[in-house]
């Protein structure tokens, strides 16, 4: 299918939109305060900020890691643009990660760290605390991962074969249904004549 900015740029805002809310609810609602259980001990919620990049990685380094927030937007861009048809798991793949990508740009432009607010736990070892705009990411590029080298994209589409007029089928060698007064219409190409077996003076019986 053709691709759609419709769903690219209303995917990446609502996935914005839900990034940006969210963090301002942890903000003002569960900082400085112990992990809420969500799911026993398995999902909670805690207040954190990460000066690193997605998951709580390079936390306290000084690298300006917003460019890779620029960087991946850029590509997400370059790639829709590139590809006139898109199915449309790979559509909704580039507008996660771009609307991923802006979510945590947002913050890092804003407030030189990224809200993180989601605890994942198994069997006492916890997972990096994360936010709606890294699952965003995630889920995206899973998708890419999965479908942009597996389904091919659909050709530009062929104009019909125009139909045959009605004296464009004439049979090889000028016969056809339509052969003339000597083919007497009957399609079989041989010249009208007397019946074999009767006399030129005598009716047909």
């Amino acid at each position: 299918m053709r691709r759609s900015p419709a769903l690219l740029f209303g995917v990446a805002a609502a996935s914005v939109g839900v990034d940006q809310w969210t963090k301002h609810w942890a903000a003002t609602t569960i900082a400085f305060r112990e992990p809420i259980q969500v799911v026993g001990d398995l999902v909670r919620f805690t207040y954190t900020r990460n000066s690193g990049i997605a998951f709580g990685m390079f936390a306290g380094q000084s690298f300006p890691f917003y460019i890779f927030s620029i960087v991946a937007s850029l590509a997400v861009i370059w790639l829709w643009l590139r590809h006139p048809r898109l199915p449309r798991v790979r559509q909704w793949s580039l507008a996660l990660i771009l609307g991923g990508a802006i979510g945590n740009l947002i913050d890092r432009v804003r407030f030189g760290e990224v809200t993180d607010f989601v605890l994942l736990a198994w069997r006492g070892h916890e997972f990096p605390v994360f936010n709606v705009a890294d699952m965003c990411v995630t889920t995206g590029v899973v998708l890419f991962a999965l479908v942009w080298t597996r389904e091919p994209e659909a050709g530009p589409e062929l104009p019909a074969a125009a139909a045959p007029g009605p004296r464009d089928g004439l049979m090889e060698g000028g016969h056809g249904p339509e052969a003339g007064a000597d083919g007497a219409g009957d399609g079989s190409g041989s010249a009208a004549g007397p019946v074999a077996g009767a006399s030129a003076d005598r009716p047909v019986a």
